[in-house]
């Protein structure tokens, strides 16, 4: 059994996915904690499977602001990973990383933007490593490519790739920090149809 439509899965198999989804939040945590040299603190993630028309309101809106790194998803699962940030929290973490004043919200410099890019590297290499050794699959990710847009017009590219395989994504939405540190984060993984029977089977939940 490798392929499954995800409109029917079972409790037990979104279970799987969403515990999969807050192990590999609490994975990437760490690797944030380690990379600004602070504690981090996570809230408890909330991990939905969600229609691709529904994640630009879970995001502000299609119109809002965000941050997005994509990265490839290929080896024994192929599909696409995302972590997606308001404009608000991608200046806080900038900010905490390279020591500025939390409430700046000046425009990104050149470094400010090499910093978020490996941020989101770091980050959903950490989410992927996670995975990885949970299912014992080879799991390679391509090199991370960022854009700051509307909400809409990144997530039109997972999309329309996928949009016709499947409209659903598995959404994890992941709080960071504490009072003014807080920084809202979303992670967006859209393995193709195969690839979910993949990992379910790895897990021995299927045949």
């Amino acid at each position: 059994m490798d392929n499954i439509n995800i409109d029917t899965l079972d409790n037990i198999q979104l279970d799987v996915l969403k515990e999969i989804g807050n192990i590999g939040a609490g994975n990437a945590t760490t690797a944030l904690s380690q990379m600004i040299n602070k504690k981090v603190d996570m809230g408890v993630p909330k991990v939905n499977i969600s229609e691709f028309k529904e994640l630009s309101d879970v995001l502000g809106g299609a119109e809002n602001q965000v941050v997005g790194i994509l990265l490839n998803v290929d080896g024994e699962i192929n599909g696409m990973m995302m972590f997606i940030l308001e404009k608000t929290s991608a200046h806080n973490l900038v900010n905490i990383l390279m020591g500025k004043e939390l409430n700046t919200f000046e425009d990104f410099t050149e470094i400010d933007l090499s910093a978020l890019k490996e941020i989101g590297n770091i980050i959903t290499g950490a989410y992927l490593s996670s995975l990885s050794s949970l299912t014992n699959l080879k799991i390679v990710s391509s090199i991370p490519y960022m854009a700051i847009d509307m909400a809409g017009a990144i997530l039109s590219v997972p999309a329309i790739e996928f949009g016709k395989i499947g409209d659903k994504a598995l959404l994890i939405q992941t709080e960071f920090g504490e009072g003014e540190d807080k920084v809202f984060g979303n992670f967006i993984l859209i393995p193709d149809v195969k690839s979910y029977g993949t990992i379910l089977k790895s897990l021995g939940i299927t045949e």
